[in-house]
């Protein structure tokens, strides 16, 4: 550690900022690989490093002790609840809202305290910012287009409202949440689809939820042809994202199945290609087996 932050050698601080990116990377931004790093009276220049790396550190903060601003680091609160969280994804037409609805009718008759809610949205204020974001007369109204960031950063500012709000009190009081979209769909439509970029999605993100991430995800997956059929069936109505381009839709697909692949023991993809009554049984069948491998109990006893 103290030759890749002492030499001299362009190379090897190359190699040795490459090393600690590779360690780092999930938890902090990169570092430069010739730049300086700040050193604290006291503290040997490669720990220095290292937390900076982090994001603890920074050369603006050369006034305040290293234990303090270490303290100082904000918490993360991952698995700090006794509730179950289980978001459903997919693309439009997918049947998420009606897949939600019969999964927590049949959670209930099993005797489970369930809360049911939806993204964007979920809480009046958070339901503002939804019709914002959806409203597909916006740009005739305001004479303007949403841009992708003003459209990332609404959804982002409505979850962390429904977050702090709605879903972490409820899973701090032991019930389990359905909720209609999460983390999965931002990174799904403006990651993958609007070309943001995902690692500051990701960041930001966890800002936005205090680090909060699904128990379980159920992805309904379906060919993007068929979905915008039920989604654009006459008298239906449509709002913003629904009427996207297909190929717009077919990057949201695309996009969802490459978060499945990479998170296998949390994202469950179902085929949601059938009729739903189908479908919901193995919806069922998924969470059921779930919630017994994590020892859920109902709170309630079954009548």
């Amino acid at each position: 550690l103290q030759m890749g932050v002492m030499t001299s050698n362009p190379v090897m601080k190359y190699r040795f900022s490459a090393a600690l990116n590779a360690f780092i990377r999930p938890l902090s931004r990169p570092l430069s690989p010739l730049g300086d790093h700040t050193s604290f009276k006291g503290v040997p220049q490669p720990v220095c490093c290292y937390f900076q790396a982090l994001g603890l550190l920074s050369p603006a903060q050369k006034g305040v002790s290293f234990k303090a601003r270490i303290v100082a680091r904000p918490p993360s609160d991952t698995k700090r609840y006794s509730g179950v969280f289980i978001t459903l994804e997919g693309g439009e037409g997918s049947g998420k809202t009606t897949q939600r609805s019969r999964l927590a009718r049949r959670l209930r008759r099993e005797g489970y305290d369930v809360v049911v809610t939806r993204e964007p949205g979920g809480t009046p204020l958070a339901e503002q910012l939804r019709r914002i974001v959806l409203d597909p007369t916006s740009h005739r109204t305001h004479r303007e287009q949403m841009h992708a960031r003003c459209e990332a950063l609404l959804i982002l500012a409505s979850r962390s409202q429904h977050v702090a709000t709605l879903i972490r009190p409820a899973l701090e009081a032991g019930n389990i949440v359905l909720c209609d979209r999460f983390s999965d769909s931002t990174l799904a439509y403006q990651g993958f689809a609007r070309g943001l970029d995902p690692r500051t999605l990701r960041s930001i993100d966890r800002f936005a939820t205090r680090s909060l991430s699904p128990d379980l995800t159920l992805l309904l997956d379906i060919p993007v042809a068929k979905g915008l059929a039920r989604r654009r069936r006459p008298g239906k109505a449509q709002d913003r994202l629904d009427r996207e381009t297909r190929r717009f839709h077919e990057k949201v697909r695309r996009g969802f199945l490459r978060l499945a692949v990479r998170e296998p023991g949390r994202i469950t993809t179902v085929d949601a290609g059938d009729d739903p009554a189908p479908v919901a049984a193995r919806v069922a069948t998924i969470v059921l087996a779930f919630l017994k491998r994590r020892r859920v109990r109902a709170k309630v006893s079954q009548s």
